[in-house]
């Protein structure tokens, strides 16, 4: 797997970069051809806090996992085991839901908002076709409260949404 590091407010040292390439080359055992695959990696500093942020887009999902930690290291370790849960959850869920179905690469397009405003943070992203099972799944695996996509089933634009109940709401545009 191909890796990107970027810090946010942290400089990226060589101890930092060989520990976060150790620790992701654990998940190639799960990938069939995970040379093809590229991880986004950043790291940022939020007071005492380090935070790492793991996103692993490839052609069928998305796989995502933030921690926050006093220590670096061990955000690295939560992280890492958060993504191989994910992918050990799921992984006879996608087996039979991604078998045969054509999927599209989700596009991000992430930009910071450099204007005084209350939008910190921009994303633009394509529209993958799929039913609601199919973005049920793939919200728990970016690990989001939200999740927009194409409804197959009403043609429309649709945002699936996690509830404090803990059951999924769906907002449907017209």
């Amino acid at each position: 797997m191909r890796i990107d590091i970027r810090g946010d407010k942290v400089k990226i040292t060589e101890a930092i970069k060989s520990q976060i390439e150790e620790k992701l080359g654990k998940l190639d055992q799960y990938f069939e051809n995970p040379e093809e695959l590229k991880a986004y990696v950043v790291v940022r500093v939020r007071n005492k806090e380090q935070i790492i942020e793991v996103t692993i887009p490839t052609p069928k999902f998305t796989l995502r996992a933030e921690t926050s930690e006093e220590d670096l290291y061990t955000a690295i370790d939560l992280t890492i085991d958060k993504l191989e849960r994910q992918i050990r959850k799921n992984k006879t869920k996608m087996r039979r839901k991604f078998k045969d179905v054509l999927q599209y690469e989700m596009m991000m397009d992430i930009t910071e908002d450099e204007e005084e405003s209350s939008i910190v943070k921009r994303k633009a992203i394509e529209l993958r076709p799929m039913d609601e099972e199919e973005a049920i799944l793939q919200m728990e695996l970016v690990d989001h409260d939200f999740f927009v996509f194409k409804n197959v089933d009403t043609e429309s634009v649709s945002v699936l949404y996690k509830r404090k109940d803990g059951s999924y709401g769906i907002i449907n545009t017209n």
